[in-house]
């Protein structure tokens, strides 16, 4: 038996009056989508527990079987693992994001959480200068993938309550400054910041081509190092993980899974579907689960963008499920393949448009069996339905109040 995990972070969300009281996803064209639900069954879940962020980080880690309540630590020290930075028992790391900063008067508001989705390339350049001019024997900062980056505080303070960029989009920076001990480094670095950048000439440039400007870093999702028991000693299953976000990678490496690199997967609307699609049905030569992360639709979300999350709602649907499916379907006649397959589809949490942030209700859930599988568990309940939307939520056949449950029923375990 194969396993296939479909995430489309943040597709979920609520009725929108430019789409006649309908979701993006309820608009969207998803014939794949609805085959899996009526070949399938579907439920909900909560994936993100009360007291808990609501983060992808927290959502992703419930998905995959592990509580968050004992295993979440914070989103940086995840992200870390990814990009190779390894973190003493007493660091702490922070999500370090270059945002653009607007003034209007003598008031400062946050434009832009990821700076105009700025290249890594540009990117790169700002973090290696605020190292050099900021950083310390205690504080070092290291470069990510586009606006995302970090800052590891040696022997550091994270009893501190931070505000995530993309939660205040538009609104004036000195009301959500972080609060707590230590608050006056993070404010120091995030003040000193704006100087540095300014006349740099990534955004002498940036200037001059109109695009936003990289003018400043956002500290927040702090955390020390989390301790996850690895997949396969859990599950008894190889796994690999395929995502454009160094979060996603991060907690895949906690978990033991083969990292899957694509080229051209970027995190946002413009990533290779396909690639993606491509590189599980690959890997799943070799592996018996494949985790496939597809962050597109959560940034449209934030951006506020309804055509970007349809479009991104779509692309997910044809270029990445739609392409597993033919090829898992040509493949169950491979010896490697032979037991079928099963998916889980699903939100990781839900994105509301009208928000631009995450919020904290249940998403639906789709398990589909292949011809050729035999049927567990997850296929002996759940109501039939013949669309993949928020609707699913009102079934209350099959729900799953404590998310990091749906992997154990996911397997049959």
């Amino acid at each position: 038996m194969k396993y296939i995990v479909l995430i489309g972070d943040g597709m979920s969300d609520r009725p929108l009056a430019e789409l006649n009281n309908k979701t993006c996803l309820q608009v969207a064209k998803t014939p794949n989508m609805d085959r899996l639900a009526s070949e399938g069954v579907a439920g909900n879940v909560k994936t993100l527990p009360d007291g808990l962020p609501a983060g992808s980080d927290v959502a992703n880690l419930s998905i995959l079987g592990y509580n968050p309540k004992k295993y979440y630590t914070g989103r940086a020290p995840l992200e870390a693992a990814s990009i190779g930075v390894k973190i003493g028992k007493d660091d702490v790391a922070y999500r370090c994001n270059l945002v653009t900063m607007k003034k209007v008067k003598k008031r400062i508001y946050l434009e832009d959480y990821s700076a105009g989705h700025i290249p890594t390339s540009e990117a790169a350049k700002l973090i290696r200068e605020i190292d050099k001019r900021l950083g310390s024997s205690t504080i070092r900062f290291y470069s990510g993938v586009s606006y995302r980056h970090l800052m590891v505080w040696k022997k550091g303070k994270y009893r501190i309550d931070c505000i995530p960029p993309h939660d205040i989009t538009g609104k004036e920076a000195c009301d959500y400054m972080p609060m707590g001990d230590g608050e006056e480094v993070l404010w120091k670095m995030m003040e000193e910041s704006g100087p540095v950048l300014e006349d740099h000439p990534v955004n002498r440039n940036r200037r001059k081509a109109g695009l936003k400007e990289a003018n400043s870093i956002w500290l927040w999702g702090q955390g020390k190092r989390p301790s996850i028991p690895p997949f396969r000693q859990r599950y008894g299953l190889k796994g690999g993980l395929i995502s454009a976000v160094d979060l996603m990678k991060g907690i895949g490496i906690y978990a033991g899974f083969k990292i899957i690199n694509v080229k051209g997967a970027t995190g946002y609307l413009d990533t290779n579907y396909e690639g993606k699609a491509n590189a599980a049905l690959r890997a799943l030569k070799t592996l018996d689960l494949v985790y496939i992360h597809v962050a597109s639709p959560d940034e449209a979300s934030h951006n506020g963008d309804i055509k970007g999350k349809i479009k991104a709602i779509e692309d997910f649907d044809s270029k990445v499920l739609g392409v597993l499916l033919k090829g898992m379907e040509r493949s169950v006649e491979d010896p490697t393949h032979r037991g079928g397959y099963r998916i889980l589809l699903l939100p990781d949490h839900a994105t509301p448009i009208d928000l631009k942030t995450h919020s904290r209700e249940p998403v639906p859930f789709v398990i589909y069996p292949s011809p050729a599988g035999p049927k567990g568990p997850a296929e002996k309940k759940g109501k039939k339905v013949s669309y993949f939307d928020e609707r699913i939520i009102k079934n209350k056949n099959l729900v799953f109040k404590e998310g990091y449950k749906l992997m154990d029923y996911f397997l049959g375990q």
